[in-house]
């Protein structure tokens, strides 16, 4: 299935990579915590790790390592803005539920 980029996202992504001057993409993962077990991570990729998968959508390269993949498959990654208060969104087919916050997800 892959991860897919919104317009939104693609224009706030190459904004935040063109500011920083360098990076080969954007790292979507996960890792555990919060009160649903899993989080999104979103960083600056320099470098790539065996086991990266590598998707383009959009003219962003999304960046995800294999154990986070299973969880990820099919998401689209939005950018919004909402009064004072703006930022990237996962629409992630895979989630069950999420926690009261936002903060966290499970599968």
């Amino acid at each position: 299935m892959g991860i897919k980029v919104s317009d939104a996202a693609a224009t706030r992504a190459k904004t935040f990579l063109q500011n920083r001057g360098s990076g080969l993409g954007i790292r979507l993962g996960v890792k555990t915590t919060g009160c649903s077990g899993l989080a999104y991570v979103l960083e600056f990729v320099d470098d790539l790790n065996e086991d990266d998968e590598v998707f383009e959508d959009n003219g962003v390269k999304i960046i995800i390592d294999g154990k986070s993949l299973v969880y990820l498959d099919g998401t689209e990654l939005d950018f919004a803005k909402e009064g004072l208060n703006e930022g990237f969104q996962f629409n992630n087919p895979n989630a069950n539920g999420e926690c009261g916050c936002g903060e966290s997800f499970n599968v």
